[in-house]
């Protein structure tokens, strides 16, 4: 989701991150994989398919149409990880970002990111947005009442900036349990015909008021990469630079990267996955500074903050 409000918000510095992710492996080791088709035990009803947030959403800061049953024809230029694995975004093409709402691409357009309520935009390259690490507002009731993160009060944690109840992956049995839903939306992308998809708040550990650790969410976002790897999607790393280290044990195959530039972590990513980053900026400066950075390299674009469409008195986009 976009930048929340006109502050990042704190959590372990990048050092600590690091340091704690040493025994991610273990983690991992002992997580098992996810299955789509195994039961999720919920407390409470079926969870519901409204749409996800008409805004991003970033922890470090932010990151939101009917849809066709065939796969859109994928780009020339996207290359394959292995043949007959995922597909690639094309390197640095030009990117829009409709997370708030899809709309026809401008020209020259050859990425898009759109919400997993949305449909794929025919002959692009497609990324489907999921929240999943966090309960949308109107999707919290649906949730099981345990599979919501709790202090030691017995109070849901809930990001502020967004209103989203963070979800508890601090153990292998939840992980799992949440994952299943999850991997039930990332079923639903590939059936509509995305290339990838992007879960969000990857970083909410860092507002977990130390609840949550960075094992927890590389153990859990190894879990969706595994399953969409099944399904022959590409899986994006949504922010969390402190992490872009870890992507091949975790499994991640390109980054998104919100205000990459304003934050100078732009090279970060840009090493970690070999240039395939897609740069969101929220101001005319985070744009010239990731152009100035990454021209040629990155696909690089301004939108506002709400991901508004053009229809909006707030819409922004600029490549330039």
């Amino acid at each position: 989701m976009p930048v929340k409000g006109v502050s990042r918000v704190g959590g372990l510095g990048t050092a600590a991150v690091l340091s704690g992710a040493v025994a991610t492996a273990a983690v991992l080791t002992s997580c098992g994989t996810s299955n789509s088709s195994a039961p999720e035990q919920p407390s409470r009803a079926a969870p519901s398919e409204s749409p996800s947030r008409a805004a991003p959403s970033r922890s470090s800061t932010p990151s939101k149409s009917p849809r066709p049953s065939k796969r859109p024809t994928p780009s020339a230029s996207a290359s394959r990880s292995t043949p007959g694995t995922v597909q690639l975004p094309p390197l640095h093409a030009d990117f829009d970002y409709q997370i708030g709402g899809a709309y026809p691409p401008p020209a020259g357009v050859r990425i898009v990111s759109r919400d997993r309520t949305a449909a794929p935009a025919p002959g692009l390259y497609n990324i489907c947005y999921v929240n999943a690490f966090q309960a949308q507002p109107d999707e919290r009731a649906s949730w099981p009442a345990d599979l919501l993160l709790r202090d030691a009060d017995g109070e849901v944690v809930v990001d502020e900036d967004w209103g989203e109840a963070l979800l508890d992956i601090r153990t292998a049995a939840k992980r799992a349990r949440v994952a299943a839903r999850v991997n039930r939306w990332i079923d639903g992308c590939a059936t509509k015909g995305f290339d990838a998809v992007e879960p969000d708040n990857y970083d909410s550990y860092t507002r977990s008021d130390d609840l949550l650790t960075a094992n927890d969410a590389t153990a859990f976002i190894t879990l969706l990469s595994r399953h969409a790897h099944t399904r022959r999607l590409a899986i994006a790393q949504k922010n969390t630079v402190e992490l872009a280290g870890l992507r091949k044990r975790t499994g991640l195959d390109f980054a998104i990267a919100e205000e990459c530039a304003e934050y100078n972590e732009c090279g970060q990513y840009a090493r970690a996955f070999h240039d395939r980053v897609i740069v969101i900026e929220y101001s005319d400066s985070g744009l010239r500074k990731a152009r100035s950075g990454f021209a040629g390299r990155l696909s690089i674009v301004r939108r506002d903050v709400d991901v508004s469409t053009p229809a909006s008195s707030d819409y922004v986009r600029k490549v330039r």
